[in-house]
């Protein structure tokens, strides 16, 4: 199996083939600096990452090529309560979902297959064919004190 950045340089290339579309250099370092970030990224955390590596990338690239990257189905744009749109790498047959501190804004991902098992048989009860699902819980940290202190510092 293709490490996922390899399987996703694919998938964007015969994508933007497809609709006639141009490989850049910036795609290239926007598409590095997403994998790296490691998921759950921001535009804004992204831009800073990218601006490293070639200053002359603007907001408004960025911004264009994580909705590109959305629409070729390497990237997962997610929409979490505070707002601000993330982006998080798309890797085949990989699942999770996520539980997000209302203080500090962290996102912790989990998997477990009970909670999967039983959407599943509750969708079948109900005759629902499951295509996909996103699972998130919100709360607060187990240490407020120091969840507090990171929301202070920006996280």
């Amino acid at each position: 199996m293709k490490a996922p950045v390899e399987e996703a340089q694919r998938k964007l290339g015969e994508y933007m083939r497809e609709h006639g579309l141009k490989h850049t250099r910036q795609r290239d370092q926007i598409l590095e600096g997403f994998f790296s970030a490691g998921g759950h990224v921001s535009i804004d955390d992204l831009l800073g990452q990218v601006q490293e590596r070639m200053p002359g990338v603007g907001y408004a690239t960025v911004y264009r090529t994580m909705k590109l990257f959305a629409e070729a189905g390497v990237a997962h744009e997610r929409h979490f309560k505070d707002g601000q749109t993330r982006y998080e790498p798309v890797i085949d047959d990989e699942h999770h979902d996520h539980l997000i501190c209302t203080v500090c804004g962290t996102i912790f991902e989990f998997e477990d297959p009970v909670i999967e098992q039983r959407q599943a048989d509750i969708a079948l009860a109900h005759g629902l064919r499951v295509e996909h699902h996103r699972h998130e819980i919100y709360g607060v940290c187990s240490a407020p004190e120091s969840c507090a202190h990171r929301a202070a510092r920006g996280r």
